[in-house]
């Protein structure tokens, strides 16, 4: 399936998906300010692979999706985790296995919560149950918010990705050559640059579901990187003991980031293998 502009809510998403329809879906969900191209191609066919219908899809104001302007974004968290449900509906899908990464780990959690029905179960990647005074924030929470970026300027939005995703890395991060290409790809997709690189982190908030996740009654998979400084691993520590049965795997030399190439053989073996905890069809 190429990319498809899907109506959810009064908006439109880009939504893309591989494999068999017919195999149990598996939704892809990703980060703050990150559109679909950071689950990369080759990654998501090697999911497919495995025997799953996975979808991917830009979040609204992020790559082809329905953008708002910078700054000014008249929805919340809450409305983010039922563009996820919105896209499963517009699949046709019932139940999927939920794979979500920082922001989209937090959007997953809410499904899980709220709608226990549409999860077959769920992955939670560089994430938290919620920072608050128990659990801060690392020191690369500190390396937003500095100099303005000419979000219309190719080369220098460009240069800002690839200098930011270094930043949350580790030792398995892409080469700039990868990241720079990566980029591109972000830029010449996205609608708006200025509202996918602002939006996200200024939309309002709905109520925690933190106090909820004790009821949780679904397979679930915590992976978190041993070098990620933006959640530390308390925060992956906490997810794991809130959630009952939750599993945690650490991904060693692995930062706050998209799973690098050097950990795919793990990371899709350990969903794999979490989603066929429960097999059901979607």
């Amino acid at each position: 399936m190429t990319e498809t502009m899907m109506p959810v809510d009064g908006i439109e998403l880009c939504v893309e998906t591989f494999g068999e329809p017919g195999d149990p879906a598996l939704l892809l969900i990703a980060g703050a300010a990150s559109s679909m191209d950071w689950w990369e191609d080759e990654f998501c066919r090697r999911l497919a692979a495995g025997g799953r219908f996975v979808i991917r899809y830009d979040h609204r104001d992020t790559g082809r999706s329905t953008s708002f302007p910078a700054g000014a974004p008249p929805y919340s968290d809450v409305d983010l985790a039922h563009d996820a449900l919105g896209v499963l509906d517009g699949l046709g899908v019932h139940r999927a296995h939920l794979v979500g990464l920082s922001m989209g780990g937090f959007l997953a959690q809410r499904i899980a919560v709220e709608r226990p029905h549409r999860v077959l179960s769920l992955t939670l990647m560089a994430t938290s149950p919620g920072p608050g005074a128990d659990l801060p924030l690392g020191p690369a929470a500190g390396s937003f918010g500095g100099d303005p970026v000419a979000w219309d300027d190719r080369r220098a939005s460009v240069s800002t990705i690839v200098a930011t995703t270094k930043g949350l890395g580790g030792p398995f991060t892409a080469d700039d050559p990868h990241l720079r290409r990566l980029a591109e790809r972000v830029f010449d997709r996205t609608t708006d640059m200025a509202a996918a690189q602002t939006n996200h982190f200024c939309c309002a908030g709905g109520p925690s579901v933190r106090d909820r996740l004790a009821t949780l009654d679904v397979p679930t998979l915590v992976l978190h990187g041993t070098l990620d400084l933006f959640f530390p691993a308390a925060h992956a520590e906490a997810l794991s003991a809130e959630i009952p049965g939750a599993r945690l795997v650490w991904l060693e030399g692995v930062g706050h980031e998209f799973p690098p190439a050097a950990v795919w053989t793990q990371v899709i073996d350990e969903i794999i293998d979490q989603a066929g905890r429960r097999t059901q069809p979607a």
